[in-house]
C-alpha cells in the first residue's frame, strides 16, 4: 500500500504562452483555395526551477504552403510549470518529456486551432502526439551522436 505522502505526484502550477508568432502572408492573395500543404515539427524541453518545480516547454512549428507560396507560419512555445514530488531520479526525464507535455498539449492545440481560424483558414486541429515515441527518438539521436564523438 502506497502512502499518500510518498506516492509520486505531478501537479500543474501554471501554464502559459511563452512565445507566439503567426505570419499570414497567404491572405494577401485573398481567401485560400484548397487545403494547404503542412509541415509540422514538435519539440519538448524541460528545465528545473528549484523547490521541486520544473518548466516544460512544448514548441510547435507549423508551415503551410499553397504551391510554392507560404500561406501561414506558426511558432508557438507553450509552457507549464510543474511540481513533482516523490519521483525517482531515473524517472524525472520521462515524466518531464512525456507526461508533462501530454498534459499541456490540448491547450497548445486549441491555440493553434484558434489562430488558424482567426487567420482566415479552417481551424488546424493537430493530431495527437506520441510523446513517448518523441522521447525515444531523442534518446536514439543522443546515443548516435555519442557514438560518432567516440569514434
Amino acid at each position: 500500500m502506497t502512502d499518500i505522502n510518498t506516492a509520486p505526484q505531478i501537479s500543474i502550477i501554471g501554464q502559459f504562452v511563452k512565445d507566439l508568432s503567426f505570419e499570414n502572408p497567404g491572405m494577401m492573395q485573398g481567401p485560400p483555395s484548397g487545403k494547404p500543404a503542412l509541415e509540422v515539427s514538435v519539440d519538448v524541453a524541460a528545465k528545473p526551477l528549484g523547490n521541486d518545480r520544473y518548466e516544460c516547454a512544448l514548441r510547435c512549428m507549423i508551415s503551410a504552403k499553397n504551391g510554392e507560396a507560404t500561406a501561414f507560419v506558426i511558432e508557438l512555445v507553450y509552457a507549464g510549470i510543474f511540481a513533482l514530488k516523490n519521483i525517482p531520479q531515473d524517472s524525472m526525464q520521462p515524466v518531464l518529456l512525456i507526461e508533462a507535455p501530454r498534459l499541456i498539449f490540448p491547450f497548445a492545440r486549441r491555440i493553434i486551432a484558434d489562430l488558424t481560424r482567426d487567420g482566415g483558414y479552417a481551424p488546424l486541429m493537430l493530431d495527437p502526439i506520441d510523446f513517448a515515441q518523441l522521447y525515444r527518438q531523442r534518446l536514439e539521436q543522443a546515443r548516435a551522436a555519442q557514438g560518432q564523438q567516440a569514434g
